[in-house]
């Protein structure tokens, strides 16, 4: 949008003896996008601004058009009109990218080299460093209010603890940031979001932990079938929440949003000896015991599968990830998820609840007594 503001491409113009400010023509849009090579061709080009138009970024100037036409009509970035929905997601995202620049900036910054558990990070600070920072900057007016806002970007994926092991305090724990907002993105990759691509770990990618010296090898995954045989699955990266079955695609749904390769097919029997139903859950007596999980993401999910439906279960939890240190077993029954009663949904329909929500998952799950 500023390139297109400098290039004049983005001005007032006048069209059936009206004027219609800060607006651009499709066509000459598309040109651009293809002389500035940020398109190969115009069809790319028109999905491009397609995208930004499923997105609420752009718009028709009188918005008879819900589809981008590479025409002589005239479209408008929501930016400039006053339109753009501001929704809590975009004002956390859109603050956390102000405090990053204004903290990279600076002379004798906060954010340093640091080490932890022999592993190297950049763009590191202190927990309390950053309340004293936010505080000293007026960007908090006392430090609960630094607090609040801390855990509004950790929860955002936009900062996070540098093992994620720990929400956001005013402590010592060393925390980073997760996003590089200085680095910029061709929009083509716009295209590429919703499609199964490895996450890179490039020092290029705006995702990557950033650590300076990664462990080699890959992780491995561990699932039980009900023969208590066990079988690894290495992969490239921790799965998070999907069907045992293959042929899905997890990811990790905070802004943005990460997209994973298919889980490799294994284990697609059910880990229960036998099938429970909802009345022998909640009958009275019945010897299952409700406990509350609070389970913040990691950079890959958050390291469990569920399965089954009416009611669901945890078919595999990931012994390194997330939900393990939260105390989620393989065979607890889910029975509701940030609040919301789901005894009555399919495995498809939780996971897809779990992942369009917050980074921090509450779950509360119901477990047999030994």
């Amino acid at each position: 949008r500023l390139r297109l503001h400098d290039g004049k491409l983005i001005k007032d113009r006048r069209y059936h003896l009206r004027t219609y400010p800060n607006c651009f023509v499709a066509k000459e849009l598309t040109d651009w996008l293809i002389d500035h090579k940020e398109a190969p061709d115009r069809e790319t080009g028109i999905r491009l601004m397609q995208k930004l138009m499923d997105h609420y970024i752009i718009h028709h100037v009188c918005d008879e058009h819900s589809d981008y036409k590479d025409a002589k009509l005239l479209y408008r970035f929501r930016k400039d009109d006053g339109t753009f929905p501001l929704s809590k997601d975009v004002k956390v995202f859109m603050r956390g990218q102000s405090l990053y620049e204004k903290l990279v900036s600076v002379e004798e910054s906060i954010l340093k080299v640091r080490e932890e558990n022999s592993v190297k990070y950049q763009r590191t600070f202190l927990g309390c460093e950053m309340i004293d920072w936010l505080v000293q900057e007026g960007e908090a007016e006392n430090r609960k209010e630094a607090v609040e806002l801390g855990r509004a970007l950790l929860e955002h994926g936009i900062i996070q603890h540098v093992s994620n092991r720990h929400h956001f305090f005013d402590s010592d724990i060393v925390y980073q940031f997760w996003i590089n907002f200085r680095r910029r993105r061709r929009l083509t990759e716009l295209l590429n979001e919703n499609s199964s691509r490895t996450l890179s770990e490039s020092p290029d990618s705006p995702f990557c932990l950033r650590k300076l010296n990664p462990d080699p090898g890959n992780t491995s995954f561990l699932s039980v079938q009900t023969n208590k045989e066990i079988k690894i699955v290495s992969a490239v990266r921790r799965s998070s929440i999907t069907s045992l079955a293959g042929n899905s695609s997890p990811y990790f749904s905070t802004t943005p949003t990460l997209v994973f390769p298919p889980v490799a097919e294994c284990n697609p029997k059910s880990v229960l000896k036998r099938p429970v139903t909802n009345e022998e859950l909640l009958s009275p007596g019945a010897p299952y015991i409700k406990k509350s999980l609070t389970i913040v993401g990691d950079a890959v999910g958050w390291g469990f599968v569920v399965r089954g439906g009416r009611p669901c279960h945890i078919q595999a939890v990931d012994p390194g990830g997330p939900a393990a240190a939260a105390g989620m077993k393989v065979c607890q029954f889910v029975f509701s998820v940030n609040g919301m009663y789901v005894l009555h949904l399919d495995y498809q329909t939780i996971s897809s609840l779990i992942m369009t929500g917050p980074r921090t998952l509450v779950m509360e799950v119901m477990e047999a007594i030994e």
